[in-house]
This record gives C-alpha cells, sequence and structure tokens, in this order.
C-alpha cells in the first residue's frame, strides 16, 4: 500500500541592495529581472544553513546526519527562464519541537545569486511566478489557514491575498495575471459550527460531504473580489485555464474520499456557469492540460477501464468536445502529465523508466515517446519557462543528493544551478550497485544493492532484504544518504549489506510486470525477492546464516508472509504491515486498490484472501519478528499490526511492538523518523548475535 505539509510564513523583504552590488552582476534579457537583481544582489553567494545546533559526530554515517540532507522541491522558473523559485524542506527538532518547516528561496539561473525568499516560523510553499514575472504568489498559513500570498520579486511586503475558509487548495494564474482561480473545500455551516463549538458534532460517513470547489480572485480591481465558478455535489480534483482566460478545464469526481476513483473532465466559463462535459465515461481521467493554441486537452487517463491497480496513459480532446484519442503508450504505462511544448507538438511526461525517473517527449501525431533525460538517477519537480524551450528540475543519483538544474530541453545539457547541501560532511559511504538476477520462471528481476562502507572484497556481511512499498512501489537511484524510515547508509556504516529488489508488481517496468502479481501476492513475488537474496550470496557479498528482513506497507506484508514461508532470515521488522486481507479490505481507506489485486470482494472468493493472508499461516513463524506502526494510520489500520504481534507473542515467538503516535501511513515528524532505523537495528543486533561480524 501506498503512503501536506502544513505551510506559513514571516516576510522581511522589504529593502533594495545597495546599488554598489549591480556591477558585479551580468546583464539579463528584461527590466523585470534588473529589478529583481536589485533586490536579491546583497545575498549573491547564499546557501540554505543546514547547520544544527546540536553537536554531531560527522565522521560517519548517523540517522542524525541523513537527517541533514533536506528535501529539495517545488521548482518553479520564471516566464523569461532567468529565475528559479524552489522550496528546501528542514526539519525542526530543538527541545519539543519536532516538524518540518519549508521555504522558498529564489537563484539566478546565470549563478549571480542564490538566497532565502521567505523567512520565519511557518511554512511557505506553491511558489509560482505571474505571468509578467514581477511577482511571486505562494501559499501560507500564517494567518491560521492555508491562503494565498503574493509578493512583488522586487521587494515590498507580502499581500494576502485570499481569505478563504477553511483555506485555499491548489492554485493558478490567469495566463494575462490579473486573476488566480483556486480550489477551497466547502466551508462549515452555521450549524456545524455551533455543532462543533457545543461538542455535540457527529461524523456521518459517507454522507455530507466536504466538495472543493473552484473560485476565481480578480486583482484588477480594489479591494480584489473572489467569484464562486462551481457548485454541486461533486468535487473539483483539478483545473487549467485556456490560453485565452475565458474558460477553465476541470477535472472532478463525485465524492471527495479517496477510494473514489471515477474522475471526469468538463470545462466551465471562467466567470461561472455551468459545468460542459468532455470526458465521462468509467475510470479515472484528469491531470488537464490545454494546448498552447487552445485547441486541445491533454489529460491522464485510464482509457474508461477502472484500474485500481494503477494504470494512465496520455490522450487529447478538443478543447470544444469530439472524441479523445490515446497517444503512443510510454514504457511503464504510468504517465506523470506535465507540460506542452511551445509549438504543441510534444507533450512532457515524466515517469519511472527501471530505477531511474525520466522526463519524456510524447508526440501529439501518435508516434512513439523519446526519453529527453540520459543518465541515471531520479529527475523530478520540473518546470518550464514561458514557451517551453528550457526546464528546470531536480536531479539526484545514489551518490548525489538533490539540487537544482536547469537544461535546454531540446538537448538537455544539464547544468547545476544550486549546491544546497554544500555544507553538509558527506563520510565515506557504502557503495551502490545494480543488480539482474532471473526468478524461477525466466522473469529477469533488477535491484540495487548497498555494500557495507568500507566493504573488503571477498568478505561476506550480514544482508538486509528491505521490501518496497506499493506494491506498485519502485526501489529507484535516489541518493542513499538521504534520511526515511530506512536510512540506508546508516545500516551501511553498521556493516550492513543492504538489498532492495523490484520484484513482479513493481512500478517502472511496464503494465504486465506490474500487474504479474495479481492474485498471487507472497508467491511470485516472494520467489523474486529471495533469488535476489540468493544472488547476493552466490556472489560471495552475503553470509547465508546471518539474514535480515525489513519493509514498509506492502513491503510490511511480504515480511509477514515471507516469516511464514521460510526461516532463513534470524530476525525481521515489519512496518505498517497488512497480514489479514480479510479484516484489511473492510477497514483500510482504498479498499478497492486491494480489490484489485485479489480479483473480487473477499466474500466472493474468502478462499484468495484468506491464501494470501499471512495471520492464516501463523503457525509456521519461528523467526523473531519486531512490529512498527502508526497510531493514526487510515491505509493500513493499526490493528493489522497488532493482530501479528499478538499471535506472535501468545505463540512464544520472540516479538515486540513499536507505536508511533500521531502518526498515519508513515512517520510524519521527523524525531520519529530519526528513530525508526535505531530500533530496527538494535532488534537485529539482538537476535543476530555474533554473527554480526563472521566471515568465511
Amino acid at each position: 500500500m501506498s503512503g501536506g505539509q502544513g505551510v506559513g510564513t514571516t516576510f522581511f523583504i522589504d529593502s533594495p541592495a545597495p546599488q554598489r552590488y549591480l556591477r558585479y552582476l551580468p546583464p539579463l534579457r528584461t527590466r523585470s529581472t534588473m529589478r529583481i537583481i536589485r533586490l536579491f544582489a546583497a545575498a549573491v553567494v547564499a546557501t540554505p544553513s543546514l547547520a544544527q545546533e546540536t553537536e554531531l559526530d560527522t565522521t560517519r554515517w548517523s540517522p542524525a546526519l541523513s537527517m541533514q540532507f533536506h528535501a529539495v522541491g517545488g521548482v518553479e522558473l520564471s516566464p523569461d527562464g532567468q529565475l528559479i523559485a524552489y522550496t528546501v524542506r528542514e526539519p525542526i527538532m530543538d527541545g519539543e519541537e519536532s516538524e518540518y518547516r519549508t521555504h522558498i528561496w529564489v537563484t539566478a539561473v546565470d549563478g549571480s545569486f542564490n538566497m532565502q525568499f521567505t523567512q520565519g516560523e511557518q511554512s511557505a510553499t506553491n511558489a509560482q511566478f505571474s505571468p509578467d514575472g514581477e511577482s511571486l504568489a505562494f501559499t501560507s498559513s500564517r494567518s491560521g489557514r492555508n491562503q494565498i500570498w503574493r509578493i512583488r520579486v522586487r521587494g515590498g511586503e507580502a499581500e494576502r491575498l485570499t481569505e478563504a475558509d477553511p483555506g485555499v487548495g491548489g492554485y493558478q494564474w490567469s495566463p494575462d495575471g490579473s486573476r488566480i482561480a483556486y480550489t477551497m473545500r466547502d466551508p462549515d455551516t452555521e450549524a456545524e459550527k455551533e455543532a462543533k463549538k457545543e461538542k455535540r458534532y457527529v461524523t456521518l460517513v459517507d454522507q455530507n460531504w466536504d466538495y472543493a470547489h473552484l473560485y476565481v480572485i480578480d486583482l484588477s480591481v480594489k479591494p480584489h473580489s473572489t467569484k464562486r465558478i462551481t457548485s454541486g455535489e461533486f468535487t473539483v480534483t483539478g483545473f487549467d485555464w485556456s490560453p485565452d482566460g475565458t474558460t477553465l478545464a476541470v477535472s472532478h469526481k463525485p465524492t471527495p474520499a479517496i477510494n473514489d476513483g471515477e474522475t471526469d473532465i468538463s470545462v466551465v466559463p471562467a466567470d461561472s456557469g455551468a459545468l460542459r462535459p468532455l470526458i465521462s465515461r468509467a475510470g479515472s481521467d484528469g491531470s488537464v492540460r490545454y494546448s498552447p493554441d487552445g485547441r486541445w486537452i491533454a489529460f491522464s487517463s485510464d482509457g474508461g477501464q477502472p484500474e485500481p491497480i494503477g494504470l494512465n496513459d496520455v490522450w487529447v480532446v478538443p478543447a470544444n468536445g469530439g472524441e479523445a484519442r490515446k497517444l503512443a503508450e510510454t514504457p511503464d504505462r504510468n504517465a506523470g502529465l506535465l507540460d506542452w511544448s511551445g509549438d504543441g507538438s510534444n507533450l512532457y511526461v515524466t515517469e519511472a523508466v527501471h530505477t531511474s525517473r525520466h522526463l519524456l517527449s510524447l508526440p501529439v501525431d501518435g508516434s512513439a515517446p523519446t526519453i529527453l533525460t540520459r543518465q541515471d538517477g531520479v529527475f523530478g519537480s520540473f518546470s518550464f519557462d514561458g514557451d517551453a524551450s528550457h526546464v528546470a528540475f531536480t536531479y539526484q543519483n545514489t551518490d548525489t543528493p538533490s539540487d537544482v538544474y536547469v537544461a535546454d530541453v531540446g538537448r538537455m545539457g544539464m547544468r547545476k544551478i544550486t549546491d544546497v547541501h554544500a555544507s553538509v560532511p558527506r563520510p565515506t559511504m557504502g557503495k551502490t550497485e545494480l543488480l539482474t538476477w532471473e526468478s524461477f520462471d525466466g522473469r529477469r528481476v533488477e535491484g540495487l544493492l548497498t555494500y557495507p562502507v568500507g566493504h573488503q572484497p571477498g568478505r561476506r556481511v550480514p544482508l538486509i532484504l528491505n521490501v518496497h512499498g506499493g506494491p506498485a512501489g519502485v526501489y529507484t537511484q535516489s541518493f542513499t544518504g538521504n534520511p526515511g524510515i530506512y536510512m540506508l547508509q546508516y545500516f551501511a556504516q553498521e556493516g550492513y549489506a543492504v538489498l532492495r529488489p523490484n520484484p513482479r508488481g513493481s512500478a517502472g517496468y511496464g503494465k504486465e510486470f506490474r500487474y504479474a502479481n495479481v492474485r498471487d501476492w507472497g508467491y511470485g513475488d516472494f520467489e523474486d525477492l529471495m533469488g535476489g537474496v540468493d544472488h547476493v550470496v552466490e556472489m560471495g557479498v552475503a553470509h547465508p546464516d546471518s539474514l535480515l528482513l525489513m519493509g514498509w506497507s506492502y513491503g510490511g506484508y511480504m515480511t509477514s508472509f515471507a516469516v511464514t514461508k521460510t526461516n532463513r532470515f534470524k530476525a525481521a521488522s515489519m512496518g505498517a504491515g497488512l497480514p489479514n486481507l480479510v479484516s484489511m479490505v473492510t477497514t483500510t481507506d482504498i479498499p478497492d486498490y486491494l480489490v484489485g489485486h485479489m480479483g473480487a470482494e473477499f466474500w466472493q472468493d474468502y478462499e484468495t484472501y484468506e491464501k494470501h493472508s499471512a495471520m492464516y499461516r501463523i503457525a509456521n513463524v519461528t523467526t523473531p519478528t519486531q512490529v512498527v506502526h502508526g497510531e493514526n494510520d487510515d491505509r493500513v489500520p493499526l490493528r493489522q499490526g497488532q493482530e501479528f504481534y499478538v499471535a506472535l507473542k501468545r505463540r512464544g515467538i520472540p516479538t515486540e511492538m513499536i507505536i508511533l503516535p500521531r502518526t498515519p501511513h508513515g512517520p510524519r515528524e521527523p524525531k520519529l523518523l530519526m528513530g525508526v532505523s535505531e530500533h530496527i537495528l538494535r532488534w537485529f543486533e539482538t537476535h543476530l548475535g555474533k554473527r554480526k561480524a563472521v566471515t568465511d
């Protein structure tokens, strides 16, 4: 199973830079950009401050050191291609605080400056340059609710543009910059407010939905006026302005429930009016994007056939109505739609291709897509300039943390713009290698093997099998020093090799591979995983008597199922696992996803649910198994972990359960996140004993 950062900020950007700095700056294209330079020149070569007040051992990898590598994203390229806004998310762990804070930075593409644009104890996210490049909008909850703010890039006070109750969702500038459209869920009625105040309010499940609807604020008048654009018993999931600003394309679905995948597409006048349906059919249709000439709307779709396991092809439909047409299939058929090319001949999409995530160009004439990014690694957070001739993005690989880059779309000769982690110590890393092996039925399986720090060839070491979530997750070549539930370089520092396979069911390898574990959980995928373990043993790296197992979500499921099928692991850690598919399907917030994989409702095929549930095989378990779970998990409810823990305990199998307070489907507080790997390592060391250091 698969897993918002609260936002808000205080601003102190109100004085121009001294004129003496201007002589050091190269000439740029527009007068607007020159005004920006006057603001930013005082911070010519600023770098995000990553220092922690607590003393840190910088000579070796630890969870605390990995927390110094901050998430870089939210990339926004200015219309003239000269400036890039991006976000840096920092963990705040002082005293009683344990939260993340995100702020916006702005850098010049020519490298002349890089500075923090927002400040304060509240976050700021979702930066968008106005079409003329004069302003930067963003969302912030500094006033108590998430609102849209605007600040002139040449300096001045931040201006709050909305007074939305209960707060703004997504937003987008109109093409001429005179208006902003945004989504907001329905506010509480006066009766609901009174009932909550008097503690009489109750939740009627699947009733009285709070729908999200579309609003437009007019910035051309003072005071700014706001108009509601859509209404009715549906919820808006996405939208896009037509190039002439007269119309909005809208994706919408009957309810806001996460399990509701029936999404349709309509258009609506930008000054309000009735929805005019464009795509109304079963399944999911969304991610709408108008073509530059306004004649077409591109969208992602499962083709009118509900696909709860996951399928996204790219389609186009005439903006005035007509027959929709599917474009060529991308390698994984799981494309994330980004934007049109400037001439409207191509669409840009992103998706996982094996262990990398790439940018692809998809011709509108139906011919085959082209992968534009050339290096292995993870490309993301793409943003194009006004004519889509240049693109800014983040990039990372197994040895390199994330930074912001820019490239000419036609040539994709990427140029690094930021060095966010320049001040962060980087001890010697355990190297990571891409492996391929053949499974029991001839299927080729890939995985990433991270060696211990300073590993000596010929020395056998303990091996941790780390299983990803999903099952349609995928391990990619992201930076192995990043923080996460499983701190990879921390385990590598302590002498462990870590194998992260992509078994059948994973994304990145095409639809057939992704669907290959339907009605087969715990069987073919288990063989893929164990084939990888055997391969690392055969390589002379893993000691066969020092094997360990951990995984979160679907990885937790595989952990629970594996210990019912083999006693080869000395210890296991099940994170947010689902060992009982019968109780799981009636308590998770996405039951359709599980039903899609099992092929039927449990009352129609109880035997299949029982066959693939570890709880019905619990008598086979001999492996000491730790259980880690979030207290407030709606995706995989806490009772799933408790079922497994209680059964193991009653059977006398070594076990312990760690409940992460306030935690949904994965830690959201940095202190809790940082502690998970330490708990797991302690469990492994306890049950591995002296075998931790064994060699041939």
